[in-house]
């Protein structure tokens, strides 16, 4: 199964094909990247493009198309889900939806992790993997709380993540352990959408639904 894997839970876009042979090709952003201003309806096909042409496919080729749900940026998400869901309508192609924090986790490397995307508010979403497994369902919290959650697990992961990079000094100060500032595991990888999604169920266009966690910033007046 050739899978296209699209995520937009960050500011920076990511893409990536995912071979039937196992092969994969990104177009990550890099760790410099994840902090940028979101420019997700300019580069995410592009991308998505650049991505088909380096493994060698087309968009005829693709059997799959699998999106980050989040939890995220509001306009992110909403970019990304409706760019899949017009990809595997107009394609014929089946949809994955994957968590985002789930993708993030599996660039991180340490036995438990704590992935850590930029909630805004002051806040971060959390969840926390051990071994690949969910063991902390995602969940927004402020960094002094998530911390204090930590602490009180007994638990000594690692985090990563936009969050973990804006909130360093508040993580650290409450005994987290952060990835060094350059450690290509704060930036997620859409490969890593990928893989999840070849054991994801593929999911009917109206359930694929972005994963907020919270309410928008701005509501409709």
């Amino acid at each position: 199964m050739n899978i296209l894997g699209l995520d937009t839970s960050t500011p920076a876009s990511a893409t990536a094909v995912l071979k039937s042979d196992g092969e994969g090709f990104a177009r990550d952003p890099g760790v410099g990247e994840i902090g940028s201003r979101p420019a997700h309806a300019r580069e995410l096909m592009p991308a998505a493009a650049a991505a088909l042409a380096g493994a060698g496919l087309g968009w005829g080729d693709l059997d799959a198309v699998a999106v980050g749900v989040g939890p995220g940026a509001f306009t992110g998400l909403r970019i990304g889900l409706a760019t899949a869901h017009g990809l595997a309508a107009a394609r014929g192609l089946e949809l994955r939806p994957v968590s985002s924090l789930a993708a993030l986790a599996a660039g991180i490397d340490a036995h438990r992790r704590l992935p850590l995307i930029d909630a805004g508010r002051g806040e971060v979403f959390a969840a926390l993997y051990e071994d690949g497994e969910e063991v902390w369902a995602p969940f927004a919290a402020a960094p002094e709380v998530l911390a204090r959650r930590v602490a009180e697990s007994g638990l000594s992961p690692v985090a990563a993540g936009t969050g973990s990079l804006r909130f360093r000094e508040a993580l650290e100060a409450g005994g987290v352990r952060v990835a060094p500032p350059e450690d290509r595991g704060h930036a997620l990888s859409a490969l890593a959408i990928c893989r999840l999604a070849v054991d994801a169920p593929p999911s009917p266009l109206e359930a694929a639904l972005p994963h907020y966690l919270r309410e928008p910033d701005v509501q409709p007046q």
